[in-house]
Parts: C-alpha cells; sequence; structure tokens
C-alpha cells in the first residue's frame, strides 16, 4: 500500500486528533484496556508467544547497517533471561545509512509522511501485548502498566506528536499567489512554494524506565517532519525501541521508502556512543531523557543541533488545612506506590507545616500528619500479590541501593521492605521508605533520590511550606506538583508559585486522578519552564524547530 493511502486509511484519525488538541478533552484511539474483546481472544497469548520468540537470539533487522551482534547488557528486573543481541554498528555507519533516504523522504511530502507515522502506531498498537512484556521485562513496570504506559498511552504521545507536527506543517499553504497592485501599471505577480525542509538527522537517546513513552514523541516529531532517526535506546532497555524501529522500517519499506531512515543504534555502558552519535555535523535534532549530568552536556556541546532535554527534578506536594485527609492519604498512597516511584512525575517532597493542619473539625500535628500518610500507604500495600501489580520492581540495582540508604537521611515513619514474588522470586521489589526531616535540611530534600522515597518536610507555616517549594523548583526544577488546602488564600498563592516557576500543579486530588499521570491530547508533560526540562510533550514548540519553510518563487509574466 502507497504511503498516501495509509494517510486516506487514517484520515479520521488525525481529525479527531487534531480536534483533541485544540478542546483538550478526553480521547484515545488506543484503548488502555488489555482485553481480548478489543485486540482479539489471541493477542494476549500471541504477544507472549512473540516476546518469548525474541529471547536468547540476536534480533534482526533486514537491510539494517552494521556487522555482527552486541550484547548490551540488558537484563531482566524480574530475573527473567533474555539474551538477545542487536545490529552492531558505529554512529558514522548509523549516520550514513540515515541520510541515504532522505531526499526521497523530504519530497514525499506531508501527507505522504504522515500516513507513514499513522500506519506505524497502528500496527505498534496491534502488537501491544508483545510490547507489554518487552516493557515490563526490561524496565520493571508491572504488566498492566507496561500495556498502558509503555504501550497504549505512548502511543498516545506519538500520535499527538505527529499531530502537532502536521498541523504546524501545514499551516501555510504549498503554494500561494502573490499580487501586489501597481496602480495603473500592471501588479507585480509571483507564484510562491513554500517546502518543509528537515533540520537533518534526528538522535533520540532513550531512557531507562520509558524508553516508548519518552521516546516516541522525539521519533515520530522528528520522522514526520522529514528526518531520518537514529534511535539509541539504554542498553539496559533496548528490546521495546527496537521492536519499534523493526515495525516502522517495514510500513517505510512497504511504501517505497529506505527503511534505514530509522535506524537502532546500541551500547553498552561500559562504552557509549551518545557523545559521538549527538555531536556529529550532520545530527540536526536530539532528543534526550535522563540525567542532569548528560543532558546538560547535551545542551552545552551540541551547537550544530535543536536539543530536547528532561532531566531530573524534584517535585513536591503542600499540604495545608484541608478536610479530607483521609482521601488525600488514599490518592496519595497510589501516586507513591506506582511503579516503585520510578516516574519522573513521582512527589519527593511533602512540605507541611510544623504546627499542623486543621483537618475538618480536627487538629492533626505535624507528626500526625506524617502517621496519617505512612499509614494509609501501609495498608495499601499491606497485600503482597496486589502491592506487586503497583509496585512492579526496580529497575536498576543502584535505585535498590540507594532506598538502603535512605534510611539513614531522617526519621523513619514508614520503611521500605522487599515483596518476594511467587511467579519471579528474583525480582527486585521493595515498598517505599517515608522519613520525616526538618526544613533547615535543604541539602536533603533539594537532591533528587530516584526510586520510592519521600520526605515529609516540617515547615516554619504555610507561607515557608509554598516557599520552600517555590526555591526547590526554582534551583533544581520539577515536573509535577500538587496542593491540598481549604482555603483560597493558600490556593492562589499555589497558583502564583506554579506560574512563576513553571510547573504543571495539581489541586486536592482525592479520587482517581494522581498528580503523577497525564493525559495525552490535554495535559502536557513538562512545561520547560523550569531546569527539569526544556521542552513540553507536547506542544508546538516540541515540533515546529524540526524543520524549517523554504521558499521558492517565480514571477508571473503580465497576460496579453
Amino acid at each position: 500500500m502507497a504511503a498516501a493511502d495509509y494517510f486516506a486509511k487514517h484520515k479520521e484519525t488525525l481529525s479527531t486528533a487534531l480536534e483533541t488538541i485544540a478542546s483538550r478533552g478526553f480521547w484515545s484511539p488506543y484503548p488502555e484496556r488489555a482485553s481480548g474483546s478489543i485486540y482479539g481472544e489471541s493477542a494476549a497469548d500471541e504477544g507472549e508467544v512473540a516476546f518469548k520468540a525474541r529471547l536468547g537470539k540476536p534480533f534482526e533487522l533486514s537491510g539494517h547497517p552494521g556487522d555482527g551482534y552486541l550484547e548490551t547488557g540488558e537484563t531482566s528486573p524480574y530475573g527473567l533471561e533474555l539474551g538477545v543481541t542487536y545490529p552492531k554498528l558505529s554512529a558514522a555507519e548509523a549516520i550514513a545509512a540515515a541520510k541515504s533516504g532522505m531526499k526521497a523522504w523530504r519530497d514525499a511530502g506531508v501527507e505522504a509522511r504522515a500516513g507513514v507515522c499513522l500506519e506505524a502506531l497502528a500496527r505498534i498498537n496491534a502488537r501491544s501485548f508483545e510490547m507489554a512484556h518487552a516493557v515490563m521485562h526490561t524496565t520493571g513496570q508491572a504488566f498492566l502498566m507496561a500495556f498502558q504506559a509503555g504501550g497504549t498511552h505512548a502511543q498516545d504521545r506519538g500520535l499527538e506528536a505527529v499531530t502537532y507536527a502536521y498541523r504546524e506543517m501545514t499551516s501555510v499553504p504549498a503554494v500561494a499567489r502573490w499580487e501586489k497592485p501597481q496602480g495603473k501599471n500592471p501588479p507585480l505577480v509571483m507564484d510562491k512554494h513554500f517546502n518543509v525542509a528537515p533540520r537533518g538527522v534526528a538522535a533520540m537517546i532513550g531512557v531507562s524506565t520509558f524508553p516508548t513513552w519518552n521516546g516516541y514523541p522525539g521519533l515520530f516529531a522528528s520522522l514526520v517532519t522529514g528526518n531520518p532517526v537514529v534511535v539509541k535506546p539504554h542498553p539496559m532497555t533496548v528490546l521495546p525501541l527496537a521492536i519499534s524501529v523493526e515495525i516502522v522500517r517495514d510500513v517505510l519499506a512497504e511504501c517505497g521508502f529506505d527503511p534505514n531512515l530509522v535506524t537502532l543504534l546500541t551500547d553498552r555502558r561500559d562504552a557509549p556512543v551518545a557523545k559521538e552519535l549527538c555531536t556529529d555535523p550532520a545530527v540536526g535534532i536530539v532528543d534526550f531523557t535522563g540525567s542532569n549530568a548528560f543532558g546538560e552536556w547535551l545542551e552545552r556541546n551540541c551547537p550544530q543541533a535543536q536539543v530536547y532535554t528532561e532531566k531530573a527534578g524534584v517535585n513536591a506536594l503542600v499540604i495545608d488545612d484541608f478536610a479530607d485527609v483521609k482521601g488525600m492519604a488514599r490518592n496519595l498512597s497510589f501516586t507513591l506506590s506506582l511503579y516503585s516511584g520510578q516516574m519522573c512525575t513521582t512527589p519527593q517532597n511533602i512540605f507541611v507545616p510544623k504546627d499542623g493542619i486543621q483537618a475538618g473539625d480536627q487538629r492533626l500535628s505535624f507528626d500526625e500528619v506524617a502517621e496519617t500518610l505512612a499509614g494509609a500507604l501501609e495498608k495499601f500495600l499491606s497485600d503482597d500479590e496486589r502491592a506487586w501489580g503497583v509496585l512492579g520492581a526496580i529497575q536498576a540495582p543502584e535505585t535498590a541501593q540507594r532506598i538502603e540508604q535512605a534510611a539513614q537521611m531522617g526519621e523513619v515513619v514508614l520503611d521500605s521492605r522487599a515483596i518476594t514474588h511467587q511467579a519471579w522470586p528474583d525480582a527486585r521489589i521493595r515498598t517505599p521508605i517515608m522519613l520525616k526531616i526538618d526544613g533547615s535540611e535543604r541539602d536533603k530534600y533539594e537532591s533528587e533520590l530516584f526510586g520510592p522515597i519521600s520526605f515529609v518536610v516540617a515547615c516554619e507555616d504555610i507561607d515557608d511550606a509554598l516557599e520552600k517549594w517555590r526555591e526547590t523548583v526554582a534551583r533544581k526544577g520539577a515536573i509535577t506538583a500538587g496542593v491540598y488546602s481549604d482555603r483560597a488564600e493558600t490556593l492562589k498563592k499555589a497558583e502564583e508559585v506554579a506560574q512563576e516557576v513553571g510547573v504543571a500543579l495539581s489541586v486536592n486530588l482525592t479520587g482517581g486522578v494522581f498528580v503523577n499521570q497525564t493525559a495525552a491530547f490535554s495535559d502536557f508533560h513538562a512545561t520547560g519552564a523550569n531546569p527539569a526540562a526544556n521542552a513540553a510533550l507536547v506542544d508546538s514548540a516540541f515540533v515546529a524547530n524540526r524543520f524549517r519553510m523554504v521558499e521558492i518563487r517565480y514571477p508571473v509574466a503580465a497576460e496579453g
């Protein structure tokens, strides 16, 4: 099928996506329920079989550059032996291969490129069960979360990127006739052609915890705007992105394009290649999610590229007088437990006045607030099987070590414990740890401690709590924030802080919406307005600088 046919096939989906990014309502074309009634009665079994068929052998990509296969050190946090190897090639080989099909891809036009991307996302969605197993056994996410966050929600973000890019590319007509009156003389007439010109090769640097969710926006935003993409996964979570690359390459080839417009470049932690890749003069775009140190290095050392980074931040909650403390505690139990706090959106600091809060008709001391939160968290995770379904596993051994070390950083209100999974006895599963510290201990609460670690911080009063939150975001950055208060004055101050430091704020969440979850087409992930990230997923700014409009104009001869 031709790319134009795929555009026609998915045009209704794109149209609805365009409407939704304008209305900001709820919509998703990719159902998040892992149900046979939606994906087919045999889809779950077929996905598991497909995943297992990948294990212990080379990941073959037809026509892909390279010589031999590389073992990246990829291991499962659940203890499953993966043993997958990937095409071995240099950064220079990946870039050269990517550039070979760039002209034809550019000349294909907006609709053809959009058609390829939309079809690729549809095929990725059809293989969501296979993807869920791949995400689960590389990142540690529990299966249902892997199906959603690593599958359907990631696909939503990819489609969102295609949608914004399509809107920006088509905001200027491809052809226009310009006519300027000249009084009694014939008018000046020009035919003007406006062409989308890609920036160059795009490098997508993957993260270990959310390879698809964080990776798809950059991958599809770059590809649909005409840029070939070199996908460089984190060496510990290669498989989900390798499957994604395979699918995109298949669609490209079927439509007559060079499949090497999307290539897979892998490495090992002891022999990284990202610096060589991203500083190559041919690389015009870099997408990165990961550490502050490397994100800042990329920002400083890639002047030839447009660099989009999401780095570490320190997310926080502020608790003021609030009647529904039980609802708050239930909500935060899930928030602090989800994927063992290994989300860039999970709160770490909980700022509370040291004299406590008014909770309806009762007064709760600072200690009682901390104990209420810890008690709800402990109760929520009291059943090990249910706990695993929320916690998943710890992706990296370093995070497990950090949890152990955190116990020395304050007064432990709730200690972490290990959970043994019956099916995966070697899995690294840990419950959250919660500690009390004083507001003067800035060195502790202003450092990101990635994982299920939270501080309840004693502040002088609510204004001090808001100020500590403001200072932390201004200095260290944040992706999310939350506030609980029944007082309009406090909420107004919190809104002002959020706008000043550029962080998304959630207010008084007690039900089924959580501060660390966002919905594509409606919520923006990060703002690009504080040190945690220089871009938002997804807005116009995320896509518009991936291409330029090149104008070609011709004079039109006067008639007669």
